[in-house]
């Protein structure tokens, strides 16, 4: 029987993201956002001498849909993980 080959859901992708004061989001992709539900920061491979450090948001945007992008804090680049 051969392997199933397994496909990653939700694979980050690069996104514009419009940020007002203390960068917070106000628009993914053109597309303004109406409500923050949640933020977290996630700090991994702290023992490398290139950490992962992000800030995520789960954002409810202007046409429904819930979005959750992040903030690279190393490279400042913005990441939609899930639109």
């Amino acid at each position: 029987m051969a392997a199933a080959r397994v496909r990653r859901l939700y694979e980050p992708e690069p996104v514009a993201v419009r940020v007002g004061p203390g960068q917070v989001p106000l628009a993914v992709a053109g597309v303004a956002v109406e409500a923050a539900r949640e933020q977290w920061v996630v700090e991994d491979r702290w023992w490398e001498s290139a950490p992962l450090r992000r800030v995520y948001h789960e954002l409810v945007l202007a046409d429904g849909r819930v979005a959750v992008v992040y903030r690279c804090a190393v490279s400042g680049g913005w990441y939609r993980q899930r639109a």
